[in-house]
C-alpha cells in the first residue's frame, strides 16, 4: 500500500521543517511548500491525501489557497494551521468542509489524532499495522458468520468480551495472539488463516 501523501504550506520554514520530521517519521510521504504563490502548481503536479495549509502567509491568504484548492479538489482533506484563530476564519473553513482546525502553538498529538481521523473517514490506511487489524477484521467477521455465529457465542466459545471481540472485527483494537487462537479454535480454522493472504 503506498503511502498518505501530505503536502505542507507554511511560510514559516521552521515550522515545515518540524512538520516534515515529524510526519515523515510517523510514516507518510511529505512535500513542503513556503512560497504561497508555487502552491496550486505543487497541487496540481502531485497527488496529496492531506493538506496542511497556514492561514496568515505574506501575498496569498489561506482562505484564498483553501478556495481555490476546493475548485480543484473538493475531496482532498485540509488541516488548517492558524495562529491567529479568528470567528471568520472558522466559519470559512467550515464552509470549505476542512477536516480539522488547529492552532499554533499545537502538540504534535493534534496532528496524529487529525490524521487518524481523516484516515478513517476516507477509508484510507495509515500504516500497514493498519492494515492488517482490518484484514484479520474482517477475516473473523465472514468466518463468524459462515459458522451462523453471534457475537454473544463467540464471546461464550472464546471467553472474551462481546465488546473486545467487536473492536477487532471492526480493526478499532489489535487483538493478542491469545485472543487470536482462541478466536481461531473456537471457529475451527488454523490462527493463520485469520490473516487472510497478508
Amino acid at each position: 500500500m503506498s503511502q498518505l501523501s501530505i503536502l505542507v504550506v507554511d511560510d514559516d520554514k521552521d515550522i515545515c521543517e518540524y512538520l516534515e520530521d515529524f510526519l515523515t517519521h510517523e510514516g507518510f510521504r511529505v512535500s513542503c511548500v513556503s512560497d504561497p504563490t508555487r502552491v496550486m502548481e505543487q497541487f496540481r503536479a502531485g497527488e496529496f491525501h492531506v493538506i496542511i495549509l497556514d492561514l496568515m502567509m505574506p501575498k496569498v491568504s489561506g482562505i484564498d489557497l483553501l478556495n481555490a484548492i476546493r475548485k480543484v479538489d473538493r475531496d482532498v482533506a485540509v488541516i488548517i494551521l492558524t495562529g491567529h484563530p479568528t470567528l471568520e476564519t472558522a466559519t470559512a473553513s467550515i464552509e470549505q468542509e476542512v477536516s480539522a482546525y488547529i492552532q499554533k502553538p499545537f502538540a504534535a498529538n493534534d496532528f496524529r489524532e487529525a490524521m487518524q481521523r481523516i484516515a478513517k473517514k476516507k477509508g484510507l490506511v495509515l500504516r500497514k499495522e493498519d492494515e492488517l487489524h482490518m484484514t484479520i477484521g474482517r477475516s473473523i467477521r465472514a468466518l463468524r458468520k459462515d459458522r451462523g455465529l453471534t457475537l454473544k457465542q463467540m464471546a461464550r466459545r472464546t471467553k472474551l468480551s462481546v465488546s473486545l471481540l467487536s473492536q477487532i472485527e471492526r480493526a478499532e483494537s489489535s487483538a493478542s495472539v491469545s485472543s487470536l487462537f482462541k478466536v481461531a479454535t473456537a471457529l475451527d480454522v488454523k490462527i493463520t488463516e485469520l490473516f487472510g493472504d497478508f
